[in-house]
């Protein structure tokens, strides 16, 4: 039972976001067999990563790359200092990763971030590739189209798999506009390596990119996943899970992996009664997670290879599929709280897509979700400047 549970989580982790972390990869200056570099590289980090740590403390600990993360690349345009940059900047991710383990105060100061701000950047940023599949259909209706009924369907009797069924349904036409057109495959191409490259540092890169990659990443992966785990009655070893995590960003960057972390919602395939009905055997299901991963490695090359002479449209297809629950959930969480007017500005800056001085929107979104929720936070006839310096000491001792 927990070998089957590992292997499904493996499946339904690495196949509902995998185009994701092509799309974003690719928008920040990845060529295809970087891309693919980059896919293999977080497999490989984030399954020793989540065997070491389910084997070492027992538990179901689950890892995943940052979705969310990739989302927020591929809506970035190219950084000054192109793809050398991008790395640059994932490495800086990962130490402060590592650094929120150890520093107990950084990972106070992540949390201080309102949660409808942290939400409302990552649904702006959400926005345009979710919108992808409906622009698709105007370039490449008979490959979209079908891609579009199947996931339909798979949502109403089987919604685990939709996006999984999405995605052998895109595979399936893009290989039948291989052969009607003739086009050529590189079989070369399809074995898995490695393309190294040297990071170099750009200030655009690194608030542009390592800011708000990093807080993505810990606002809606790695402290939703320890509440995940907590739920079935597991606490997370913090210090050694950001440790494992952020070493292993570090070392996946030069390769183009952009970050790894706690998985969240398919952490529950894991840590669930379904995985083992005794607590104390589901760190099977976590450590088969891990191998299942190294073995989709494999696989990686082939579909970059595959994806990169599809029709157009057919990798933000599935990506936009695979990222519509995350929108709703993050819509949902930026519009109910008491200030939605920071949210929704938070939102719009974000979706904008605005890029100002070499750095993309989400930064700027930001900025714009605070400096709004500090004004309107300000209690009435009360000066502005008072009430930002209010502000940031609240943010600074929590």
């Amino acid at each position: 039972m927990p070998l089957g549970a590992g292997v499904i989580t493996a499946l339904v982790g690495f196949t509902s976001s995998f185009a994701v972390v092509l799309s974003g990869l690719t928008a920040v200056g990845a060529n295809s067999a970087q891309a693919a570099s980059g896919l293999l590289a977080l497999c490989c980090a984030q399954a020793i990563g989540m065997m070491l740590l389910s084997y070492r403390y027992r538990m179901p600990i689950t890892l995943a790359w940052s979705t969310p993360g990739a989302a927020l690349l591929a809506s970035t345009a190219a950084v000054a200092g192109g793809w050398p940059a991008a790395i640059g900047a994932f490495t800086v991710t990962g130490v402060l990763i590592v650094l929120t383990g150890l520093w107990q105060r950084l990972g106070a100061l992540v949390a201080a971030i309102p949660t409808e701000i942290a939400q409302a950047m990552l649904a702006g940023v959400l926005l345009p590739l979710c919108l992808a599949p409906v622009l698709a259909v105007r370039t490449s209706p008979a490959t979209v189209l079908p891609v579009l009924l199947v996931w339909l369907v798979l949502q109403r009797y089987a919604q685990r798999w939709a996006v999984l069924a999405a995605f052998v349904t895109a595979a399936v036409c893009a290989v039948i506009d291989i052969v009607v057109h003739h086009k050529h495959l590189d079989i070369a191409a399809m074995v898995p390596s490695l393309e190294l490259t040297m990071p170099q540092w750009s200030w655009q890169a690194l608030i542009g990119i390592a800011i708000p990659l990093y807080i993505v990443t810990m606002a809606a992966q790695n402290i939703p996943g320890v509440t995940v785990l907590a739920s079935f009655g597991y606490q997370v070893p913090w210090r050694a899970a950001m440790t494992v995590t952020g070493l292993g960003t570090v070392l996946g960057a030069p390769a183009g992996g952009h970050a790894i972390n706690l998985a969240a919602i398919s952490a529950a395939l894991s840590a669930a009664p379904t995985a083992h009905p005794d607590p104390r055997r589901r760190w099977v299901a976590a450590f088969t997670t891990g191998a299942t991963y190294l073995l989709l490695t494999i696989g990686s090359a082939a579909l970059v290879t595959l994806i990169v002479i599809a029709p157009a449209g057919t990798l933000e297809t599935v990506a936009g599929l695979a990222l519509l629950a995350t929108l709703a959930a993050a819509l949902s969480a930026a519009l109910r709280a008491e200030h939605r007017e920071a949210g929704i500005v938070t939102f719009v800056v974000a979706a904008s897509g605005i890029s100002f001085a070499g750095i993309g929107a989400a930064f700027w979104a930001l900025l714009a979700g605070l400096a709004v929720r500090a004004v309107l936070r300000a209690p009435a006839g009360y000066p502005r400047k008072v009430a930002w310096k209010r502000r940031i000491p609240s943010i600074q001792r929590s």
